[in-house]
């Protein structure tokens, strides 16, 4: 007979992480499960505060793009830290085609587990403005332009 061992309870960052992961329109009232009533959340197109603010701007995701999910790829924090960082894939459709952001994001939690504070760091020229058909030969060029010669 075998016998099952209760597994530890998941982590707030754990917790966050598969609502990530599973995330879609009828998911994101579930937010105040896991972020502050005053929470920032920043990436290189917003900088709001307040959960209503975020949920917004998630709701924002569902009508923008087609079929947006996040990949989860790595995580740093320990159960109970105040700090993590995680690595991330975002993936959705634009007009038919696919395209895939790469990204990470530096969360800090309170004493309850909830997230205080949200920064995502991706570069918004190569992971999307490159990849747009009007856009993307002139960021090509730009960053040919900027970029330092190794000869």
């Amino acid at each position: 007979m075998t016998h099952l061992t209760p597994s530890a309870p998941p982590t707030p960052l754990d917790a966050l992480l598969h609502w990530y992961e599973t995330l879609s329109p009828s998911s994101l009232g579930d937010i105040a499960r896991f972020y502050s009533e005053d929470a920032r959340f920043k990436d290189p197109f917003n900088d709001v505060r307040g959960r209503e603010a975020i949920r917004r701007i998630f709701a924002h995701m569902f009508v923008a793009t087609d079929n947006p999910r996040f990949v989860i790829a790595e995580k740093i924090g320990q159960a109970g830290a105040a700090q993590a960082f995680v690595v991330w894939d975002f993936h959705f459709m634009l007009k038919g085609k696919p395209y895939q952001v790469h990204g990470s994001s530096h969360l800090r939690f309170d004493e309850s587990g909830c997230v205080t504070f949200h920064r995502d760091y991706w570069d918004a020229a190569e992971e999307l403005w490159q990849q747009l058909p009007v856009l993307g030969p002139i960021v090509a060029w730009l960053r040919r332009r900027f970029a330092t010669p190794l000869r």
